[in-house]
């Protein structure tokens, strides 16, 4: 039998999250109130308490050079896999 693991969305992560540091409800009543366990609220607590303060940095500076890095990450891969492709097609005598 296989099993997959459940996805939640990040809108639904970020409402427990702050239900969990407004702190009405411990973390065990929480999850059985959104039938997801307790350590994964505090888990998704514990970034949304980490990532705060980069809410309020100037210009978002950070956001904004892992962005670009990533992206030229994802255009060497392109690159790379374009090149396989190609000498694969070529390889196989299309």
């Amino acid at each position: 039998m296989k099993t997959t693991r459940k996805r939640y969305s990040a809108d639904f992560k970020a409402k427990v999250a702050m239900e969990a540091i407004r702190g009405d409800l411990t973390l065990a009543e929480l999850a059985a109130k959104h039938g997801v366990h307790h350590t994964m609220i505090g888990g998704w607590k514990r970034q949304a308490v980490e990532g705060m303060a980069s809410l309020f940095e100037s210009g978002n500076h950070g956001a904004q050079a892992a962005s670009e890095a990533e992206i030229e990450q994802l255009h060497a891969k392109i690159g790379k896999l374009v090149v396989e492709r190609d000498f694969l097609a070529e390889a196989s005598g299309r």
